[in-house]
């Protein structure tokens, strides 16, 4: 699904090696200094000086194996940075202070002391001892999308039959609540990004109409539909109402959720919850898909359309600089184990670029999205079950219960109670392998 201002889900990218962090120095030739000074949707300008604390913590090996294997497409073009033997210079897309060099770490010495960061690797937790497995770890616990009277406008709401209805973030919000219980009950201190069927950003469809409509201009449509209302298909895409809707819902709140996460919560994880579904055509008349799967993603895969806005070039180089990937993929490597044992799921299969595999594990992919680029942390971010698969609609209509219940001739376990224990077992199995005893 075609999409102006954000990501769709299924169905529906020579400085002395001593120095300090230089700015002011000239763009190369290569870089088209206009292209790389857009911002994305509701982004904020960069401060490219926060990254002077990475200088000389990183190698250019290890830079370039995290570009190269996570951060980048799997058929990278050329970065809009160079990456030279020294240091990193990056097109800021400021005109005041056009370029940022960072120095890497100088071969045959050791590495600067890398930053203390919000959040705390397993290693670095405090040691057990004869504590509850989970004590001292602090998770958020986001339940993705709103629900509620927002499902339609979000098109998270699925109904096969009149007085019946899934909604994903209602389904996801229910899932939080229970998992958020069975996390402190280990010891953890577990909080939820959302608490209620209401949207975390104060802000309303209405305030972003002015944007919805420069967005609609800048992609080459001067004259757009206020309203969708008769419209179908594609063309309600090209409607203000339509873009509102969808800075409201997918970017505004996103971004109020990570300021949330970053400034109240500081979590060590972000578990983002979510249900994933496959096309099911005309929302009045939805079809059943044959398909049921299981996938989670880790930060990374950039296009290089995405690079040239200023606001994701620095947050993808402050997530690589961090080193946040080498605890976000074995975490959500550990968790993809379980939860495909405890489904029974079969691995989804990304056939696009946006994409691309993390680590060995069949079920982890490397995307980049908006809650996992901003949550200044790991994010292991979860889409199990398609929602429009028959059985799955069957069992998610039942909600949360424990044992097995009789759908259709076959006693069958709930989905919800299989999907928390999945995360369950596998923050069990990756903290008790990891962190102190």
């Amino acid at each position: 699904m075609a999409f102006l201002c954000g990501s769709a889900k299924l169905g529906a990218q020579a400085v002395p090696a001593n120095s300090s962090p230089i700015i002011g120095t000239v763009i190369p030739a290569i870089m088209d200094s206009a292209a790389l000074s857009k911002l994305s949707a509701l982004g904020q300008e960069p401060d490219w000086k926060k990254l002077e604390v990475y200088a000389g913590t990183m190698s250019k090996a290890e830079f370039e194996a995290a570009w190269h294997d996570i951060y980048s497409e799997a058929k990278a073009m050329p970065p809009p940075f160079q990456i030279r033997d020294t240091a990193i210079s990056i097109p800021t897309g400021q005109a005041k202070e056009p370029t940022f060099s960072l120095p890497f770490s100088v071969s045959g010495e050791k590495p600067k002391s890398h930053p203390k960061m919000s959040w705390r690797r397993a290693r670095d937790l405090p040691v057990l001892g004869k504590r509850p497995p989970l004590s001292d770890l602090v998770i958020a616990i986001d339940p993705g999308h709103i629900g509620g009277t927002y499902a339609t406008m979000e098109e998270r709401m699925l109904s096969f039959n009149a007085g019946e209805s899934i909604r994903e973030g209602d389904l996801s919000l229910m899932t939080a609540q229970i998992l958020k219980e069975r996390l402190m009950a280990l010891g953890a201190v577990a909080t939820l990004v959302r608490e209620t069927q209401e949207p975390v950003t104060k802000k309303r469809p209405a305030d972003f109409q002015e944007t919805a409509l420069a967005v609609l201009k800048d992609a080459g449509f001067p004259a757009p539909s206020p309203t969708y209302a008769g419209l179908s298909g594609d063309a309600k895409l090209l409607t203000v109402q339509w873009q509102s809707e969808k800075l409201f819902y997918r970017v505004s709140e996103i971004h109020a959720r990570a300021e949330r996460v970053n400034q109240q919560i500081k979590p060590d994880v972000v578990l983002c919850l979510h249900f994933n579904a496959e096309a099911w055509g005309d929302a009045t008349m939805p079809q059943f898909s044959p398909k049921n799967h299981l996938h989670i993603l880790v930060n990374g895969c950039y296009a290089p359309v995405e690079l040239q806005q200023q606001d994701l070039r620095f947050e993808m180089l402050q997530r690589l600089l961090s080193r946040t990937h080498e605890e976000e993929i074995p975490l959500a490597s550990a968790i993809a184990t379980t939860m495909s044992q405890t489904t029974g799921l079969p691995a989804y299969v990304y056939t696009t670029t946006n994409a691309r595999r993390a680590g060995d594990s069949p079920y982890v992919y490397a995307r980049n999205l908006l809650a996992n680029r901003l949550y200044e942390c790991p994010v292991v971010y979860l889409e199990p079950f398609v929602m429009n698969h028959e059985e799955t609609y069957q069992r998610l209509l039942r909600g949360h219960y424990l044992g097995r219940t009789l759908i259709g001739e076959k006693l069958t376990t709930s989905a919800i109670e299989d999907y928390i224990n999945g995360i369950v077992k596998g923050l069990l199995a990756y903290y008790q392998t990891h962190r102190p005893s």
